[in-house]
């Protein structure tokens, strides 16, 4: 290890993208601002080449853009953004539940209910922590029935890219309710055996872009007014 450096020899490269998600998600490196590798390769006395390795793959996850000889930016949210992003995971989660509807059954249910308690406990609690935590885990009940990591690191990513960009000690409280309403529907249409019903109602209400749009302007407006994110101002929500 480099003195001073807190990256170890040992997959250097993903111990930087670790790194640079880190202090995205802790708003360090804030949505609009540049990564100047020459000032980080020399702060942490490392070479270029893994700092070059890390900014592609953020890159190619959406979290920045590589302008040739002008430099890295963190990539700010846009509306079109998001629209895009509800639909990839919408897509995505209906494909999941439909495909593994065999292997929901009564634990996989049982489960989610569980959870879907638990999210509104912390709601009534204002936790926020507690609430996401859960709330993922929900999800992954069916997602991790799917054995196509590639499906389920393209969820992952833009989820994090539209949550963890910071993430942020707060929410809408009347939209995370809705959320679980929507969940305990979800739940019905899988235990009356409508397998096909719950993988549109996940796609087509609970990931629609159109359908959340209210909430999603309301969670997003709010970020904006606290700083911690910048849309862009041509894209940003109407």
């Amino acid at each position: 290890m480099v003195e001073g450096c807190p990256f170890s020899v040992v997959s250097l490269r993903q111990q930087v993208y670790d790194y640079l998600r880190g202090q995205m998600n802790r708003g360090e490196l804030r949505p609009g601002s540049a990564i100047n590798l020459k000032e980080m390769s020399a702060r942490f006395g490392i070479s270029l080449t893994p700092l070059r390795e890390a900014l592609l793959q953020l890159e190619t996850e959406g979290f920045v853009t590589i302008f040739p000889r002008k430099g890295i930016v963190v990539n700010p949210l846009s509306e079109d953004d998001i629209r895009r992003a509800y639909e990839v995971i919408g897509a995505l989660e209906a494909a999941v539940v439909f495909n593994e509807r065999a292997k929901i059954k009564y634990t996989e249910i049982a489960q989610m209910r569980h959870l879907n308690a638990l999210m509104r406990e912390a709601l009534e609690r204002d936790d926020f922590t507690t609430f996401y935590d859960h709330n993922l885990a929900f999800h992954n009940v069916y997602l991790n029935l799917s054995n196509n990591s590639r499906l389920l690191r393209t969820v992952m990513i833009l989820k994090q890219r539209l949550y963890d960009f910071p993430r942020r000690e707060g929410f809408v409280k009347e939209w995370e309710m809705t959320s679980t309403g929507e969940h305990e529907r979800f739940i019905e249409l899988l235990e009356s055996g409508d397998a096909k019903g719950a993988s549109d109602y996940m796609r087509d209400v609970h990931w629609s872009f159109d359908v959340q749009r209210s909430w999603i302007h309301r969670y997003y407006r709010e970020l904006e007014k606290d700083e911690a994110i910048k849309l862009r101002p041509e894209e940003g929500f109407r």
